[in-house]
């Protein structure tokens, strides 16, 4: 694959910055037919596809962070010659085609494509139905900024097919794809799993647990809660399972005041056994399937828990791997606890939310990868290469 320069590069994204701000009323009426089309019971959904003024402003800054970032391609590695003379060098490449499914959310075809195409890479958008008009408006974008500085649409280049269609596409795929990342729910990655022909990376399920220790500082575990719960229900980092230690301090009492917190956030709760003994008037879990599930909404889970080994079993049996939190004041178990939750984030004392590329320093994100290769955790622009062996000799042969 050719490898742009950096200056062309961001030519490239100076141009779209201003061509998105120009057509930025264009965009927002082409996101209002699309809204006007949507069911509105899936409540997630229906915010992850909203683009208003605030959603462009952020599309523009997207696009500029990643183009003040350095170039992450042909950076070497390593250098080294060895004794027979051979010299080696490794570097960064970028993968070549990648191809991103998702759901709902036209600011992915912002993030995905800007970061896809700094790190060299091209990219084909396969957005989902209900955000047909605002991804072919942002596509339109894409191409002219690409053109303006003479560059092939190539680059960037949104899917206009169905499900059928792009089903046959992942199973004979009639261009190069390198690496397949599909974003959205559990039935999305299964789709892609079972019919690409090529590497899959995971943007997995969130179901996040956190667990209150029975040190705990409880002002600290109810906001973390509260925040990780219900600043954003459609995020794949919300909170979705509630472990209390059953020998904290004032168990019934804080279950209790956690209970009338979270109702006066308007959140339904489902309860174990044992907390259903204390909150007698909430849902029982009604079966195994709930601890799998990621909710994405406004309803999260309360359950006893006993000591950190059982919370760690648990977390490590059910969780999508995303992120997991302990709430505690001994720094030991707050250790043992993130070394072993196998979870791409592990937090001690502070809210789920905060796994974001723009939050952790990354950036802009392409998605949350709950995979452990090639890299866990947001896929920002670093995250976007491979690399590439440089050997040079002078006529030498293995003996």
């Amino acid at each position: 694959m050719e490898l742009l320069d950096s200056t062309i590069k961001n030519k490239v994204l100076d141009s779209m910055m201003k061509i998105i701000d120009k057509e930025r009323l264009n965009i927002i009426a082409e996101n209002k037919k699309d809204l006007d089309a949507f069911n509105r019971e899936d409540q997630a959904l229906f915010d992850r596809l909203v683009v208003n003024e605030a959603k462009v402003d952020g599309m523009i800054q997207a696009i500029k962070e990643v183009k003040q970032q350095q170039d992450p391609v042909d950076n070497q590695i390593s250098d080294r010659t060895l004794d027979s003379g051979l010299k080696i060098i490794n570097k960064t490449a970028p993968f070549g085609t990648i191809m991103i499914i998702y759901e709902s959310r036209p600011d992915v075809t912002i993030e995905a494509a800007v970061l896809a195409f700094k790190a060299n890479n091209k990219i084909i958008l396969k957005g989902g139905k209900e955000a047909k008009n605002s991804n072919i408006i942002l596509e339109k974008c894409w191409h002219q900024a690409l053109e303006e500085n003479g560059l092939s649409k190539d680059w960037i280049k949104l899917m206009h097919t169905n499900r059928k269609e792009t089903q046959e596409f992942l199973q004979n795929p009639t261009e190069q794809l390198d690496l397949i990342v599909p974003r959205g729910g559990e039935r999305l990655i299964q789709f892609v799993k079972e019919n690409a022909k090529c590497a899959v990376l995971i943007s997995g399920r969130g179901n996040n647990f956190l667990y209150v220790a029975k040190d705990a500082n409880w002002e600290k575990a109810v906001k973390v809660i509260l925040n990780a719960k219900t600043d954003k229900i459609s995020g794949c980092n919300a909170l979705d399972k509630v472990l209390v230690d059953k020998n904290l301090p004032d168990y019934h009492a804080k279950l209790k005041e956690l209970q009338t917190i979270l109702k006066e956030a308007n959140v339904k709760i489902l309860v174990d056994q044992k907390v259903g003994e204390i909150l007698t008037d909430e849902e029982k879990i009604s079966s195994e399937n709930t601890w799998y599930e990621e909710f994405l909404a406004l309803k999260i889970v309360i359950s006893e828990a006993d000591g950190v080994d059982d919370v760690i079993e648990k977390i490590n049996k059910y969780s999508g791997g995303h992120s997991a939190c302990i709430i505690t004041e001994d720094s030991s178990k707050a250790a043992k606890f993130m070394e072993q939750v196998d979870s791409a984030a592990v937090y001690h004392n502070a809210s789920t939310r905060f796994t974001d590329g723009g939050q952790m320093g990354v950036g802009a994100e392409l998605a949350i990868s709950t995979d452990k290769l090639h890299h866990r955790g947001p896929l920002g622009l670093k995250q976007l290469v491979t690399n590439k062996y440089y050997v040079y000799g002078d006529g030498h042969v293995r003996v």
